[in-house]
């Protein structure tokens, strides 16, 4: 049986890589049988959510940005060709932004393990050395959290032009999604924010996350 959070069994989905993608992002990739991320994208450095997440600390929102290393003039880079870089330790700051965020969630004991070693030394990380590495294998641990039951591939070719039957969201925007307010440990003090990073619903809401994300595709 099909998972109840697809609704296109049909269709494949386009999607771009991120670095801890938005909730909307995840609710419109959990509906989709089939999803292609598009890691042969060409590079463009306004494209800030392939190593740029937002959260909600204790002063409102707050966003967390991997560096990457500046690519080669020489030839037209694809995302896929993109590395990580190691400026400012941006790994330790990650991981003490996270703590001090969601420190106080309800969940964020049970699920920040899995997300640890994406915050150690990057030296030492050749698994992740870049940055579509990184993302791919972030996205990974989240879609195994929420249950995610989308077939995944992906694309290190330019992809031919799109057909009928396939949704290009590589823009990253989402508007057929409806924001769904759920709760949010500081919600009292800065109101219900829509829109963060999925890591915001893992850790305030726990199993009841794809609950969430079905109530989004409505």
């Amino acid at each position: 049986m099909s998972s109840p959070l697809i609704l296109f069994p049909d269709k494949t989905a386009i999607l771009p890589p991120v670095y801890f993608g938005s909730i909307d992002y995840y609710a419109t990739m959990a509906a989709y049988e089939n999803v292609v991320i598009d890691r042969n994208w060409r590079f463009d450095k306004r494209k800030k959510f392939t190593h740029r997440c937002t959260i909600a600390d204790t002063h409102g929102l707050l966003q967390l940005t991997v560096p990457i290393e500046k690519p080669f003039k020489s030839r037209v880079n694809a995302w896929n060709n993109i590395k990580v870089s190691t400026h400012g330790e941006w790994w330790n700051v990650h991981r003490v932004a996270l703590e001090s965020a969601y420190g106080r969630t309800p969940f964020f004991e049970f699920y920040i393990d899995r997300f640890l070693p994406f915050f150690k030394h990057r030296e030492k990380d050749n698994n992740n050395e870049f940055l579509m590495d990184l993302d791919c294998n972030i996205d990974v641990v989240i879609r195994n959290i929420l249950g995610i039951e989308s077939k995944i591939s992906y694309s290190t070719e330019n992809l031919p032009n799109i057909a009928e039957d396939i949704k290009d969201y590589r823009s990253n925007e989402f508007t057929h999604i409806t924001p769904v307010e759920y709760y949010q440990v500081r919600q009292a003090t800065h109101g219900f924010i829509p829109n963060l990073s999925i890591l915001d619903l893992i850790f305030n809401m726990g199993p009841e996350s794809p609950l969430i994300l079905k109530k989004m595709q409505q």
